[in-house]
């Protein structure tokens, strides 16, 4: 099975137990508070969901009108991934019954060849499910996702393409992409097929160079030309400017390479986690309640919208990311997390019981660029969230 990345280390247990007893009373409160409500919100969602077999959760309008999605978009494997975690941290049946409803519901999608997101959709579905089931059914979908996966890589420019029918672009590589890699290294754990770990490594090598400024922030577009195997150009779809640092972005290159350490021990990828998580955690424009705005470049700050969803993302990397580094930044890295769970957990972001059309997390932003998707709840944004909340429970424990 998958193993969950519910570990710790003895650096970590130390920092842990400096806490005062009144801080580790208080972060057991907000994760129990976070949990609980999460469980409450997820079933409330599902239910309301379950006689339309054929749509999926993807956020909730002003006035309390719930958008779905086919099984297509991007983010349809998230809130089965909500669920699965839930079940396994409550041992709720009925959290089990809707994890498998809605996972079943994005089952064609292991032979879809014309996205990348195969990662975000199938393994953080099918492989939370596989993780916590070791069922076979679970595994034999995830081989089938990262064979597709892998089709869309390109050994010339040694990454794998991103987005399909985009004219402006010859060969779009977003820095989401990193994200999706976790696929492709469990499955090679299953099976021992060494491809899926040389396309892994060969796209982070290469986003590596490609993707980052000096300074370690990230461009969200990076365009190839297939001809001479060169980088194009350097954009963005979703961030402010094609100079700016898009905080989603930030936080999928934080996770992604804290990641692929994590599955490599390749150094250079946790060296240049660090460089990241220096540039976010520093940066003038992170407000002291560390929930981002939805670029650090944006205009009219602070006049304009948080992303909770990168503040969730951000929070579930630095605790996974603490185990890895000394005890300076382990310290800083748990604090800053720590904050961001605590802010993610009040009543300005969590959202009560009942409302919210069953989504967790409040305030979250989709595509600005687009005027998509804008100050909402988001499924994504409830995954890392939940990932978030397990993760801190499990050093604590």
């Amino acid at each position: 099975m998958i193993r969950r990345t519910f570990f710790i280390s003895a650096l970590t247990g130390l920092l842990l137990m400096s806490c005062t007893s009144k801080d580790n009373n208080d972060m057991n409160a907000v994760i129990e508070k976070g949990l609980n409500r999460s469980a409450q919100q997820a079933k409330f969602l599902a239910s309301s969901l379950l006689e339309e077999p054929d749509k999926l959760p993807r956020y909730v309008l002003p006035d309390g009108t719930l958008v779905t999605s086919d099984s297509h978009w991007w983010c349809s494997g998230f809130f089965s991934g909500v669920l699965w975690q839930l079940y396994e941290d409550t041992g709720d049946a009925l959290l089990k019954e809707y994890a498998e409803n809605y996972t079943k519901r994005i089952e064609k999608e292991q032979y879809s060849l014309d996205t990348h997101d195969l990662g975000f959709m199938m393994y953080c579905s099918y492989g939370q499910a596989f993780r916590i089931t070791g069922e076979a059914y679970y595994k034999k979908v995830l081989l089938q996702s990262a064979k597709s996966l892998a089709t869309r890589f390109n050994p010339n420019l040694g990454v794998i393409k991103s987005w399909d029918e985009k004219p402006k672009w010859k060969f779009p590589v977003i820095i989401d992409n990193m994200m999706n890699l976790e696929l492709l290294e469990e499955v090679y754990k299953m099976t021992g097929d060494t491809l899926f770990d040389k396309i892994s490594n060969s796209h982070a090598k290469v986003t590596m160079v490609n993707h980052f400024r000096p300074d370690y922030s990230s461009y969200h577009v990076v365009d190839y030309d297939t001809v001479n195997n060169k980088v194009a150009k350097f954009d963005t779809h979703q961030g402010y400017s094609s100079s700016s640092a898009w905080a989603r972005g930030q936080a999928w290159g934080l996770y992604g390479y804290t990641m692929m350490y994590r599955e490599t021990k390749n150094k250079s990828y946790l060296e240049h986690a660090e460089k990241i998580a220096k540039f976010i955690l520093n940066h003038p424009n992170l407000p002291e309640d560390k929930v981002p705005y939805w670029d650090f470049n944006a205009p009219n700050i602070p006049n304009t919208y948080r992303d909770a969803s990168s503040a969730a993302i951000m929070a579930s990397a630095l605790i996974e990311l603490s185990q890895y580094v000394d005890k300076g930044l382990a310290k800083e890295y748990l604090s800053v997390a720590r904050k961001q769970l605590q802010t993610l957990t009040s009543d300005a972001y969590l959202a009560a019981l009942g409302s919210n059309g069953g989504f967790i997390l409040k305030h979250s932003v989709g595509n600005f660029n687009e005027n998509r998707e804008m100050d909402v709840p988001l499924t994504y944004a409830d995954y890392y969230y939940v990932e978030a909340l397990l993760r801190y429970k499990h050093l604590v424990r």
